[in-house]
């Protein structure tokens, strides 16, 4: 999972290094994370990177009945992760990313929620990995990675530690 993890951290030194007008001009969370995504696909030969992809194949990802988490839909039962490595033909699915502005006023639980379900190994749509980022403009202030439905603080920690490596972290 580090070498993954890696791709990530080259992405957002890419995205940092070229992307400085989407912050001078405090543009808006989607743009953030479309500009990431392309960033991410330079990085993951042989996946697809896909923003606000709620399907697995012909299937639509739904999270189970009962979930506390809200999702985009009038129903509130599919789930669209801000960005996503994946393989969209096979059940390959391999990063899930919820992209946090800072500044964001929006409770962080409805991101954690969300990568809980979505790295929940019980799960026919299981991503292998989640991530939580919260981009300022100059570092990421905030990151959590998931695994197998829960934070993982190792992963979290050595993510932290590559990111502040990179110059991007906080201190």
């Amino acid at each position: 999972m580090q070498a993954e993890l890696d791709k990530v951290v080259a992405a957002l030194r890419e995205f940092y290094a070229q992307e400085t007008f989407l912050f001078e001009h405090d543009l808006g969370e989607r743009t953030l994370t479309h500009r990431l995504a392309v960033h991410l696909e330079r990085q993951f030969a042989g996946f697809n990177v896909d923003c606000d992809y709620d399907r697995l194949g012909a299937r639509t990802l739904r999270l189970p009945r009962g979930t506390i988490v809200s999702t985009d839909d009038h129903l509130g039962k599919s789930i669209y992760p801000d960005i996503v490595v994946h393989q969209r033909d096979v059940p390959n699915n391999l990063l899930a990313i919820e992209v946090r502005k800072a500044g964001n006023h929006q409770p962080l639980e409805h991101d954690q929620q969300k990568l809980r379900a979505l790295t929940d190994p019980h799960l026919w749509f299981a991503y292998w990995i989640g991530m939580i980022l919260t981009l300022e403009k100059n570092r990421v202030s905030r990151s959590e990675v998931y695994v197998a439905g829960y934070p993982d603080p190792e992963l979290s920690l050595w993510f932290s530690r590559r990111l502040k490596g990179a110059g991007l972290g906080t201190g």
